[in-house]
């Protein structure tokens, strides 16, 4: 094994090792690092091993390599002879060239830091400089807006310009005002401008009012351009929210406290929808120029930006009389009038953003601190518990008398099913659902209808597993006592009726659901951007679900109950031998009286409930009552007719033992055949009936077993 030549300077090695031999060469390698890296894969006994074999390895090439340079080693201590002398001579030199570094190196320091001081005290002269520029722009803007705006020379008089500035005036002015605004901002601090700041102050006061007097004359007589320089010389010394301040001020509240009062709701015959009117139609009247020059729909003008006198004066100065003048329309205490005002202050809100022309301004509108102020003043939780008492009220109270019967103009059958509908559909009605309470009306929802679910599971559990209270007899020769107090009478027990009832609601209120969804919910929801959303007709389907659950045991109940009814006749199916054995009765031809009292409990159930129930639920109720039926008659008559073989074979029997004349009795059909001929009649009757129920013969599951079983005992009989 040798080294790559030129590249690697170890070994290869053997491939087969647990680790990377170019470890070894990295420089910040670490034997405790290297080693943990390697007990994840291996052992230690297999690193070991490993590095047992790689270190013969490198013995092997080194004692190549020093064979190949054989001659190299043994020159190498020759070639050494005479280095120490060497370095020694050497030394003396190199501490002078050290020396001398070191002092080149300390006169660049030196003349470094000398530098630097001059270019810090340059700069101080620069800062310096510019600052007192600044100082004299100052001195100069501020003599010369003195001198433009008339002000007297006496400073401390205050004296101020009472003539009227107009036009190019104006704008030098302002613009000299901007310079100075800037210079005094940037030696804020400096004790000669603190000297002159009453003079500046002085100056921003004067240019202040006239621009205060221009900017109210152009809006009174409707002079644009000159709104628009106002506008602009506003913009430039940055005093733009003053501009909006004093249009709120001087022209939107005299409005506003004159029309937002109660007494004008009360005295306009449109009420709270009137004030508002009148509060909207100030845009028109008093903003239109305003709008014209800051959005740039005047024809041949530019708009002055950064106005936004409807969010920044209007809407702020109706929120705060709204507040002060107007409280009683927050007042939640009547829901239906809580709900009206609230609608229409909605609407108000809209038709406010409409006019205020962009997306932009109505993203500022919602942004302002006044909007947010506005919104929450509306009381929508203390709104939504009110509703939630009536509504879930209402529903709690129907649930104690829920198997009472519903009105007779209902689609439903049972009161509790007709009010759950009831405030379903109210829960989404116009004139109480809010948009922003929209998920909570949802969550109301289901939990009616989770609520009557329970109530339902309540009944089942309730009513149908009631044990009838048996009362208890006095016992014999006791006398008169003192009668323990007796709790109030339980309640009736639950009737087949209301059990129908119950069944046939709970369905058609299912129906019912689907139909709300999409022709109440779905409307209202998408106002909020629920479109389609899977998660809600999943939230509705469970709930159904949950409603449907129970119903599975009321069905079996009423099975059960009428099939109790009809099969109390099936005992008379055992009375039919005594009928015929030793009686000479004539040969059967109609069916006998207890199948038709067998279809009597089904027919009176279809009688009652045929109103109730629909057709499908009809048949499917029978058909189970009578699988069930059959299932116990033909039981009855196998063992009938079992017992019946059993009785003619023994007779036999005993006739053969008594040697009994074979011709004798064969003149006609024997009592065990009329049996059997009976029993045929009777099941053909039982089809025949619930054939006339409009059923099917085949739907029934056990009828063929049952006709196969009387006729193939009739094989025997004789006519």
């Amino acid at each position: 094994m040798s080294a790559d030549s030129g590249k690697n300077p170890l070994p290869s090695g053997p491939s087969n090792l647990c680790f990377n031999k170019e470890e070894f060469m990295k420089n910040d390698f670490n034997t405790d690092q290297f080693v943990m890296e390697c007990r994840r894969h291996v052992s230690l006994e297999t690193l070991r091993d490993d590095l047992l074999v790689y270190l013969k390895v490198l013995r092997s090439a080194m004692i190549e390599l020093i064979n190949k340079d054989y001659a190299d080693f043994v020159n190498l201590s020759t070639n050494l002879v005479g280095m120490d002398k060497a370095i020694g001579n050497l030394s003396t030199p190199l501490g002078q060239l050290k020396e001398e570094v070191l002092s080149v190196q300390k006169s660049m320091d030196d003349a470094m830091e000398h530098i630097e001081e001059k270019m810090k005290r340059q700069k101080q002269i620069r800062d310096q400089k510019v600052c007192l520029q600044r100082l004299m722009s100052v001195s100069a803007s501020v003599e010369k807006m003195e001198r433009l705006l008339g002000i007297a020379e006496d400073h401390g008089s205050g004296t101020q310009y009472t003539g009227e500035l107009t036009g190019h005036l104006i704008e030098r002015v302002a613009s000299e005002f901007n310079k100075l605004q800037f210079n005094v901002n940037k030696t804020r601090g400096h004790p000669l401008v603190e000297t002159i700041r009453p003079r500046i102050s002085n100056i921003t006061t004067t240019l202040q009012y006239s621009l205060e007097g221009s900017f109210r004359d152009s809006l009174d007589q409707g002079q644009t351009d000159i709104l628009r320089q106002c506008l602009r010389i506003y913009g430039t010394i940055d005093k733009m929210r003053d501009a909006e301040a004093l249009f709120r001020q001087h022209i939107v509240r005299p409005y506003m406290q004159e029309v937002l009062t109660e007494q004008y709701i009360q005295a306009n015959p449109h009420g709270l929808r009137g004030m508002y009117n009148k509060a909207l139609e100030f845009i028109p009247k008093h903003c239109k120029q305003l709008k014209e020059v800051t959005s740039g729909t005047a024809p041949g003008s530019e708009a002055v930006k950064g106005y936004d006198f409807l969010v920044n004066s209007v809407w702020p100065e109706i929120v705060s009389n709204i507040e002060a003048r107007t409280p009683s329309i927050f007042a939640p205490g009547n829901p239906d009038v809580f709900h009206e005002k609230y609608t229409i202050s909605m609407d108000f809100v809209d038709r406010f953003e409409r006019q205020c022309g962009s997306q932009a301004s109505v993203k500022r509108l919602r942004a302002h601190p006044s909007f947010s102020t506005f919104m929450t003043k509306w009381s929508l939780p203390v709104y939504f518990q009110i509703r939630f008492q009536d509504i879930a009220g209402s529903f709690e109270l129907a649930l104690e008398t829920g198997l009472n019967n519903a009105a007779e103009d209902s689609k439903y059958h049972l009161h509790a099913t007709d009010v759950l509908a009831t405030c379903l559909r109210k829960c989404w009605q116009n004139d109480v659902f809010l948009i922003p309470l929209c998920h909570r009306f949802w969550k109301l929802t289901l939990q009616h209808l989770s609520r009557y679910a329970t109530w339902i599971e309540e009944v089942k559990n309730d009513e149908l597993n009631r044990k009838p209270v048996v009362p208890k007899a006095k016992k014999p020769g006791v006398g008169e006592q003192v009668a323990e107090p007796e709790g109030p009478p339980p309640p009736p027990p639950i009737t087949m009726g209301q059990i129908v009832c119950l069944v046939t609601d709970a369905e058609l209120i299912c129906n019912q659901i689907s139909e709300m969804f999409d022709e109440i919910m779905s409307p209202k929801l998408a106002l909020i951007g629920c479109h389609d959303n899977p998660l809600l007709t999943e939230s509705l389907n469970e709930s159904k679900v949950m409603i449907l659950a129970p119903l599975p045991v009321f069905n079996e109940y009423i099975v059960d109950d009428i099939t109790n009814q009809c099969s109390v006749h099936l005992k008379l199916v055992n009375d039919i031998p005594r009928l015929y054995r030793k009686t000479n009765r004539d040969i059967p031809s109609k069916a006998s009286n207890y199948i038709c009292n067998i279809y009597k409990p089904i027919k009176i159930f279809v009688s009652e409930h045929q109103g109730a129930l629909s057709k499908d639920k009809q048949i499917e109720i029978i058909t189970c009552v009578l699988n069930n039926i059959l299932k116990s008659y033909y039981g009855i008559t196998s063992d009938l007719l079992t017992s019946v073989k059993k009785m003619e074979d023994s007779l036999k029997r005993l006739k053969k033992a008594r040697k009994t004349d074979k011709s004798a009795g064969t003149t006609g059909m024997s009592d065990d055949d009329k049996i059997r001929l009976q029993l045929s009649i009777d099941v053909t009757e039982f089809k025949n009936q619930f054939e006339e129920l409009n059923l099917e013969a085949s739907k029934v599951e056990d009828f063929k077993k049952m006709q196969d079983l009387v006729e193939s005992a009739r094989t025997g009989v004789t006519t």
